[in-house]
């Protein structure tokens, strides 16, 4: 495999596919917008996974949202950036425009999904595939279903995502109120127009995991919409698993589900 590489002025860094299937993934890892980086598994050790299974992944090193700097729109403009600077490269990458794809993890998630709508407000081409792994799509998210809630009771340390932390979060991201926000921050709020023209959509969502309701009520609404749709919860895994590979064979079994799902955009 080639040693991954920064590019854009460091805004990047490219983990060459070994035998390539022509699929190339611009990916965003997660941190709640405030944490995170290159470094951390979900983004280093999933994309050089990724990358040994056929797909050239562009990882992004996004800004970080502080208490005063970086709110939005600064980490969506990088995704942006990010979209753009591989589409215009896709040549030198190996990897086919129409075979790129982007994702991320948790607020990486988030930000794939609203670089997307923005790129569809202004007309651009699409992503061919949204790849969102336990994402965080709404700022007032929907409550548990029993069997969630029960998941969740039996298991406090899971229990982390209760609605005041998730509207909080997204405070901090958008440096006020949740009303009336953008919906390319708060992606689950697009209007159905927007959801009719949204891209194919593979979502892994933890098992044991609160945030899963918002990714599961952004998936009923692409079906809806009548957008293709098809979403995976990982058996006995905890938000965040895919930054945890040795933590039981969940993340190896969602890398694998993934990147089968990247090797079919290269089959005619």
């Amino acid at each position: 495999m080639t040693a991954p590489y920064m590019a854009a002025g460091g805004l990047l860094r490219v983990y060459p596919a070994t035998d390539p299937t022509g699929a190339g993934l611009v990916w965003a890892h997660g941190g709640g917008f405030v944490h995170g980086s290159l470094d951390m598994n979900e983004s280093d050790w999933v994309a050089l996974e990724l990358a040994v299974r056929g797909t050239t992944v562009v990882s992004v090193d996004y800004r970080l949202t502080t208490e005063t700097e970086n709110r939005y729109p600064a980490a969506s403009d990088d995704m942006l950036a990010a979209w753009g600077w591989t589409r215009a490269h896709a040549g030198d990458l190996g990897i086919l425009p129409e075979l790129t794809a982007i994702g991320g993890t948790s607020a990486g998630g988030n930000l794939a999904a609203g670089a997307t709508l923005r790129l569809i407000e202004s007309g651009s081409a699409a992503p061919a595939l949204a790849v969102l792994a336990y994402p965080t799509l709404l700022a007032e998210q929907p409550e548990p279903s029993p069997e969630l809630r029960a998941k969740l009771d039996a298991d406090p340390a899971a229990d982390r995502f209760q609605p005041d932390r998730v509207r909080s979060m997204y405070e901090v991201y958008l440096g006020g109120s949740v009303v009336d926000a953008p919906v390319a921050a708060v992606p689950g709020l697009a209007g159905d127009e927007l959801l009719a023209q949204f891209p194919p959509t593979f979502m892994v969502n933890s098992d044991a995991d609160q945030l899963r309701t918002s990714g599961e009520a952004f998936a009923e609404r692409l079906r809806a919409a009548g957008r293709e749709v098809n979403v995976v919860t990982e058996p006995g895994t905890t938000h965040g698993h895919l930054n945890r590979p040795d933590e039981g064979p969940g993340p190896r079994a969602s890398i694998e589900r993934i990147a089968a799902r990247l090797r079919d955009l290269s089959i005619p």
